[in-house]
């Protein structure tokens, strides 16, 4: 995007407060006050006093844009009464992206006099009149250059390979062959036997049964001879 044609825009910078700043004084707490410079437009907030190493300011200044100038200075110093104020540190905000995307919420960085590392200054930055690019047709897309409508998800099976295809339909089984039917069956008859049917046949007419009696009638009881008496024990034959 150029940034051709924003000379004398507006441009909305707020200085929130600072973070983990180098401590300038040994018995008291340090009061931190912050300068920004654009050009020839110079902004200072308030002095935050015993706001030590984290001060809290919340002050929105109003920078006209000057074309070719893509950066702020911004200064933290610590205010004193009786002596000159303290440098704590200096750093520079660059502009780029709050003028390509029209927001910036960003901590920057600070430097000592001897470039060692200071703290940090967070500032919001707000450009209403940034504009979408002219070759972005997709509507209600946002203005951040690095951004590209997302393509369609293409539709991916949950597989990790294709699926296998169906199991085909098994054949049904053909009844076995018996070893036996491969031979000829036997055409031999035989005579019924006469004894194999059933109710049993009836005996000849010529042959009879004895009469059957039931009960047995009794038998005469059976007498033995009685010992010869007075012998004992008998003599031997």
């Amino acid at each position: 995007m150029s940034f051709s044609g924003i000379h004398g825009l507006p441009l909305e910078v707020t200085v929130v407060g600072c973070y983990n700043l180098e401590d300038k004084e040994w018995i008291s707490r340090q009061d931190p006050y912050v300068c920004l410079e654009y050009g020839s437009a110079k902004f200072r907030t308030k002095t935050c006093t015993d706001g030590g190493k984290n001060p809290t300011f919340q002050e929105k200044f109003i920078f006209t844009l000057i074309e070719g100038l893509r950066e702020l200075n911004v200064v933290v110093w610590n205010s004193n009464t009786l002596v000159a104020d303290d440098l704590i540190g200096s750093g520079r905000i660059q502009l780029h992206k709050v003028l390509s995307q029209g927001f910036e919420d960003c901590a920057w960085p600070l430097q000592s006099k001897t470039g060692r590392h200071s703290g940090e200054v967070r500032v919001i930055m707000h450009y209403p009149n940034a504009k979408q690019p002219q070759n972005w047709k997709t509507k209600g897309a946002p203005s951040f250059p690095e951004y590209a409508p997302p393509a369609p998800f293409a539709q991916v099976s949950p597989y990790a390979h294709p699926p296998a295809a169906p199991y085909p339909t098994p054949m049904p089984y053909a009844a076995p062959v018996s070893s036996y039917n491969s031979y000829p069956p036997s055409t031999t008859t035989y005579p019924p036997s006469p004894y194999g049917g059933y109710p049993p046949q009836a005996p000849p007419a010529s042959y009879t049964y004895p009469p059957q009696v039931y009960p047995p009638p009794p038998q005469p009881p059976q007498v033995y001879p009685p010992a010869p008496a007075g012998i004992y024990p008998p003599p031997p034959y």
